[in-house]
């Protein structure tokens, strides 16, 4: 008898007294849901390339709170709009669920994969940050911060312009540029050159990080994968390009510090207060490690999903040239020439409309942020162990057919009201909810309404093909931490400007 088998046996036996034990310990309160195997539980039916879709299947078997058991992590997903409400406004349920990759990573630094004490004091400081950015709904910050959007926008369009002159252009390139130079002047005070090789560096690591990362991956729930070379070959990416992106960022900081300047940034900000505690004795939780790992959250977060909706938008509005040019032309009944700013988003209601469709018929996070229960709890008359993982199921909600009649099909008008106003369902969470509500959502509003109105009015856009090709449209997406739209070909073609 070979070890490999004995200790394939030993780890059955283990996992089956395990699956005993814990199914004596369960009780009538807990909420219905498939059995899994030993050890892997649950996570053999679970799609790795689209997860969303394995989980709202049982959502749609069991009802809208449904337990499982993923490894050896209980899991509840949640499936229906008022319930996620209730659950991620409780204090007991705002913890982080315990996934080995992002905490095994992160050791529970940065905001994210904050807990307690620590996440309190840090996302209070990042909100004061973002409204000294002017992420506010007035005054001169507010303008401040419209002009760097602006910046970024102006840039985007004419690159996109020029790039599609001669033929389609994958749209990503440029705007990963450009949406990510916005956060690293709002982040760390800079900006780089496109063809810069450690800004290059940074956008590849983005763009391969968000892949291997995912909350249905089997190394989160199964740690002891990471002795598998599969996955000790993708730990050892996450590890070393952490590692590798906190060079930077001291080199960043460094380079601040000298120069003395780049003070209106989240980095002046954290270092400014690091000192003021460092004075007063009490420097609480503003450590070095926790100022690299909130600096790769701030960019990555407010980087990927604002940047991913966008480029599902641009897919969308090829798609669905109607829909297209019916924003184009409300806002040249209401604008005429005039480029479109903040203050506009009370009149166009289309444009509004069409930025809410994407978010809904594409989730960019379809199973949500996990939550993790501090305390045993309850949702919708369920009982919620403490330790248990918590999935607001954002793609079941927003593509439920008793919701959202025909969710397949990208309508707008769902958000048009019948006074014609943009009105927003109650089944419309893009955000998700409750206290760790995206901290940045009125920054990632802002950034989607000036560069999906300033594309759409100066550009039109369609779906590239040679001549012996049909038109053809991917909407399948790609699932990581998000999910993202496949590389693809765009013609962005330039409208006349009528006076």
């Amino acid at each position: 008898m070979s070890l490999e088998y004995i200790v394939a046996l030993c780890l059955f036996l283990a996992g089956l007294v395990l699956a005993v034990f814990l199914r004596s310990r369960r009780t009538d309160g807990v909420p219905p849901g498939p059995w899994g195997l030993p050890i892997l539980g649950f996570l053999p039916w679970i799609n790795p390339d689209a997860p969303h879709e394995s989980f709202t299947i049982l959502a749609r078997k069991y009802g809208p709170v449904c337990g499982l058991r993923l490894g050896s992590l209980y899991t509840v997903l949640i499936s229906e709009a008022h319930l996620v409400r209730q659950a991620l406004a409780k204090d007991s349920l705002s913890g982080r669920a315990p996934l080995f990759v992002t905490h095994g990573i992160m050791h529970g630094y940065g905001l994210i994969c904050a807990d307690g004490d620590l996440w309190r004091e840090q996302r209070k400081f990042v909100v004061g940050c973002l409204r000294n950015l002017g992420m506010v709904k007035i005054g001169s910050k507010r303008d401040k911060m419209e002009s760097r959007i602006l910046t970024a926008v102006e840039e985007s369009v004419s690159k996109l312009k020029q790039r599609s002159a001669n033929g389609g252009v994958d749209p990503y390139p440029t705007l990963h540029h450009c949406m990510g130079n916005l956060m690293n002047l709002l982040v760390f005070g800079r900006v780089w050159e496109e063809d810069d090789e450690t800004w290059r560096w940074l956008q590849r690591l983005q763009e391969d990080g968000v892949k291997h990362i995912g909350v249905a991956g089997p190394l989160n729930f199964l740690p002891f994968l990471r002795h598998v070379p599969k996955y000790k070959n993708m730990m050892r990416f996450l590890v070393e390009g952490k590692l590798k992106t906190h060079d930077v960022y001291r080199a960043i900081s460094e380079d601040r510090r000298k120069s003395g300047s780049a003070r209106d940034s989240v980095l002046a900000m954290f270092e400014e207060e690091t000192k003021r505690r460092l004075a007063s004795g009490d420097i609480g939780h503003f450590s070095e490690p926790q100022k690299l790992h909130l600096l790769a959250d701030l960019f990555g977060a407010g980087t990927d999903t604002t940047l991913t909706t966008l480029r599902w938008l641009l897919l969308f509005l090829a798609a669905y040239p109607r829909e297209q040019d019916a924003a184009h032309n409300e806002m040249k009944a209401v604008l005429g020439p005039r480029p479109v700013e903040l203050k506009d988003r009370p009149d166009l209601p289309r444009l509004e409309a069409l930025i809410a469709e994407t978010q809904r018929i594409r989730s960019v996070v379809p199973v949500g942020i996990p939550h993790g229960a501090l305390e045993d709890s309850e949702i919708g008359g369920y009982l919620i162990p403490k330790g248990t993982m918590i999935v607001p199921l954002q793609w079941a909600i927003h593509m439920d057919p008793k919701n959202w009649k025909d969710p397949e099909e990208f309508r707008p008008a769902r958000f048009i009201a019948d006074d014609g106003s943009f009105a927003k369902p109650e089944n419309f969470l893009p955000f998700q909810n409750g206290k760790r509500i995206c901290v940045g959502e009125e920054l990632a509003k802002m950034t989607l309404f000036l560069f999906a109105g300033r594309i759409i009015q100066s550009l039109k856009v369609s779906l590239y093909r040679s001549s012996d090709e049909a038109a053809t449209f991917d909407l399948s997406g790609e699932s990581g931490i998000t999910l993202t739209p496949k590389h693809h070909r765009l013609i962005f073609s330039p409208r006349a400007i009528e006076q």
